[in-house]
């Protein structure tokens, strides 16, 4: 079984606060985009394993596919009788293909992990039910919870409660990530409430309407971080502007920067004329209705 996996941008990523248990509270617009890792499942097996073929990402069991693989098979094993697996092995491999970039603010991870959950579910006849699912999907990563739904949401608390945010339209964007790998778990330990922006510039964002203004709500709570740390970033967003970009902005932790712009035939000479440059990867993309996620 193929599955395409997608990337995810903030649109808007507002920090609210942080909890006791250390976690930051948020208010975040979020939407898949078409670029896609692809994982193959095969259900010939026994156990669970996992491989894939960049060499950043583990095939142990820290890998984040691994974890959700394994907390579904944990769910079903507290089960009384097989009557959930249907007769079933009770095993899978995984085979994952990287194209998303690594550690890059684009939710790559998240996404493979969500799909997974997705995927083991409606290959054992949809024995779990979605609140199940969802928590499963918090106890693996926060953004995970996002992609089992993909639909563009405005994301809060830590990000697993989500709202469908109808009528985004379709926006033509070039994503440019330079080959630095951001820690988001440091961009969150060193932020400073007192430096964010957001809440100013969202006063008047409707969240219960249809409704996204890219010259007005853009904005990213967590740049205040990361580009003091890599500059390049905010010279990346200048180049965005340049290259004709109506707007350009880090997604989440970074390092990754997108550009909207008025079509795709603006946004692919803006790729021509950035991609020349080594060090970084480019790709022309839209933002989507929903995620995609068989093929």
């Amino acid at each position: 079984m193929k599955v395409l996996s997608p990337a995810k941008i903030n649109l808007f990523l507002q920090i609210t606060g942080k909890r006791a248990d250390g976690y930051h509270e948020l208010v975040s617009l979020m939407s898949c985009i078409d670029l896609y890792d692809v994982l193959w499942f095969d259900f010939n097996a026994t156990g669970i394993s996992v491989r894939c073929d960049h060499p950043d990402v583990p095939d142990d069991a820290d890998n984040i596919v691994h974890k959700a693989a394994t907390l579904f098979y944990d769910h079903l094993k507290t089960k009384k009788g097989d009557q959930f697996n249907n007769g079933l092995q009770d095993g899978v491999s995984i085979l994952l293909e990287k194209h998303i970039p690594v550690a890059a603010g684009l939710g790559g991870g998240s996404s493979n992990a969500g799909q997974t959950l997705m995927q083991l579910n409606r290959f054992y006849g949809n024995p779990v039910d979605m609140a199940t699912l969802n928590r499963m999907a918090v106890a693996i990563g926060a953004d995970v919870p996002f992609f089992l739904r993909g639909i563009p949401a405005i994301a809060t608390g830590i990000g697993e409660r989500l709202s469908p945010f109808h009528g985004l339209p379709t926006q033509n964007m070039l994503i440019v990530c330079p080959d630095i790998a951001v820690s988001t778990a440091v961009v969150y330990k060193k932020l400073n409430l007192g430096l964010t922006k957001c809440k100013k510039q969202l006063k008047n964002f409707l969240f219960d309407k249809p409704g996204f203004d890219v010259t007005q709500h853009l904005c990213n709570d967590l740049e205040t971080v990361t580009v003091p740390i890599f500059p390049i970033i905010s010279n990346i967003k200048n180049e965005l502007i340049r290259s004709g970009a109506v707007a350009a902005l880090m997604s989440g932790s970074g390092p990754t920067v997108f550009g909207i712009y008025a079509d795709a035939r603006e946004a692919r000479r803006a790729c021509d004329r950035l991609s020349r440059y080594d060090h970084r990867r480019v790709y022309v993309v839209q933002t989507l209705s929903g995620c995609c996620v068989s093929a």
